[in-house]
């Protein structure tokens, strides 16, 4: 596996794989990897010659400077765990590489509000920041195949907007969610997670699986509401808790009315944010 921090050093090595007729893939990450972000890297690889991870804290989209100070950092056990699962090529840049100061964003696109709700709601700036970021990294690897994960949905689902809007000549794949034995979702800030709350965790894909059972039984607003006391009975505080349509993200009220319904929460595990979904009806979808 080769690294790189500098764009130019980078795209010598994409040139020069794409010379030799190499399908590339991209898989853009912050670091602290896990066996999710590994599974995505074996997911390029059933699709593509040469796979890139990107390993880079984007500051833009955090809208909690806390949270941005506390996120792990883990490089050199990231390097060798891409190193052993047989990642081609590893960007790591620092902030003035992918910011440079002449450098200014020309990404203006109508999101149709898909923004605005659940993670919108709750962390302003961040999906401008997320997208901004993530099409300066095309801009940098143009790659044929871009990889992220389900546990995000709102966040690929933006993605998939703005490749559509702006014909980007590249096919979005999503690796499922990863899960640990008891259901919980792998996440970079489970280690941050106190002994009690790492055992109380794990109702949320609880919690979520029920919706799924009763969808269509109870009324949309009945799983909801209960869904979210069973959470905070625990000891969680959920943020929100959305059953929607996964392809505009607005809540639904009648199931039959839709073919693809995902449940969406996000909620405090102490003082870590945790995200998690589920679809209740369809398959997941891809651009």
């Amino acid at each position: 596996m080769k690294s790189y921090k500098t764009i130019l050093g980078l795209q010598k090595s994409i040139d020069k794989a794409k010379k030799s007729g190499h399908k590339i893939a991209f898989i853009p990450t912050m670091g602290a990897l896990h066996s999710g972000h590994l599974s995505l890297v074996k997911v390029a690889q059933n699709y593509a010659d040469t796979v890139i991870v990107s390993i880079f804290v984007n500051p833009s989209q955090f809208n909690n400077l806390e949270d941005l100070k506390k996120y792990p950092k883990t490089l050199s056990a990231d390097k060798q765990m891409l190193q052993s699962i047989g990642c081609d090529l590893l960007f790591v840049p620092e902030v003035n590489e992918i910011y440079p100061k002449q450098w200014h964003s020309e990404l203006n696109i109508d999101l149709e509000d898909k923004d605005k709700v659940m993670e919108g709601e709750f962390r302003p700036g961040h999906f401008k920041g997320m997208l901004e970021v993530v099409k300066r990294l095309l801009d940098i690897t143009e790659p044929d195949i871009l990889v992220m994960g389900q546990k995000d949905f709102q966040q690929f689902s933006l993605v998939a907007h703005m490749i559509k809007v702006l014909k980007l000549p590249l096919k979005l794949i999503i690796g499922p969610t990863l899960r640990e034995i008891d259901g919980l979702a792998m996440s970079s800030r489970n280690v941050r997670l106190t002994p009690e709350m790492r055992h109380i965790a794990p109702a949320i894909y609880k919690t979520l699986n029920k919706a799924k059972t009763i969808l269509g039984s109870e009324s949309i607003d009945h799983i909801v509401t209960t869904c979210k006391v069973e959470l905070d009975k625990l000891g969680l505080q959920t943020e929100y808790l959305e059953i929607v349509d996964g392809n505009t993200l607005k809540p639904i009220e009648n199931p039959a009315n839709h073919d693809y319904i995902v449940a969406c929460v996000a909620t405090w595990a102490g003082k870590v944010r945790l995200i998690d979904n589920l679809i209740l009806k369809g398959e997941l979808q891809m651009n």
